[in-house]
């Protein structure tokens, strides 16, 4: 690694945990209820990946989501469809599903609307926050280290333990004790550590995405892209 900075940041229960590379390895892992705060003192000019959509197209789906899909093969259920982004606005379900199916000829699940909140967050962080901030998914970066299909889930004993060495192998070493994300879920901290992982490889200029090149963009006009 060089001295060049790099924050993961994965969505969690109750908020959001967030791991800090530097150029010797893990900086800090640490908890926040919201990516205002969480993010707060992180310095301008670090590249932030999050594991969550960033941007939605007007109609239909992302084509970012649907080759990383194809890519994950039988993990592929683990890529979120994103809907349209003017379903992000919709009030309440009903209406979000009512709009996702006219703009897609689908409905949306109530789970898939339990995000958008989410994504609402991401995309007001992106716009104010003066960062650098990209969407990463931690399965296709730890399908990139592994070099192929992983055989376990990330929730399983066997799947963290995979996917554990897999980081310190790029040297991103996890302490086996959290001072202050102790109490989020493992496998949470892990999809972190590898979207901290890859961002630290978009800010030196050596990372991966899908597709590439970039075919569609956001309502910003920002290419819609998944960096792995």
């Amino acid at each position: 690694m060089t001295s060049t900075n790099a924050v993961g940041v994965d969505a969690c229960a109750r908020g959001w945990v967030a791991v800090a590379l530097t150029g010797t390895g893990v900086e800090r892992v640490w908890f926040g209820t919201d990516l205002a705060s969480l993010l707060g003192d992180v310095a301008q000019g670090t590249t932030i990946g999050i594991d969550l959509p960033l941007g939605g197209v007007a109609t239909g789906w992302r084509t970012a989501d649907l080759a990383a899909r194809r890519m994950l093969g039988a993990q592929g259920s683990s890529v979120f469809l994103v809907p349209p982004r003017p379903v992000w606005d919709e009030d309440d379900y009903a209406a979000a599903n009512a709009r996702c199916r006219d703009l897609t000829g689908q409905g949306l699940s109530r789970q898939a609307y339990g995000l958008v909140r989410r994504m609402l967050e991401a995309e007001e962080f992106r716009d104010t926050s003066g960062h650098h901030v990209i969407e990463v998914h931690p399965e296709l970066v730890f399908r990139a280290l592994a070099g192929g299909p992983l055989p376990y889930r990330k929730k399983t004993w066997n799947g963290q333990m995979t996917r554990r060495p897999l980081l310190a192998g790029v040297g991103v070493v996890l302490p086996d004790e959290l001072a202050e994300a102790g109490h989020v879920p493992a496998d949470d901290v892990l999809d972190a550590a590898a979207v901290a992982w890859c961002a630290f490889q978009v800010a030196t200029g050596s990372s991966r995405h899908v597709p590439d090149p970039a075919d569609q963009h956001d309502h910003r006009d920002r290419p819609i892209v998944i960096h792995y």
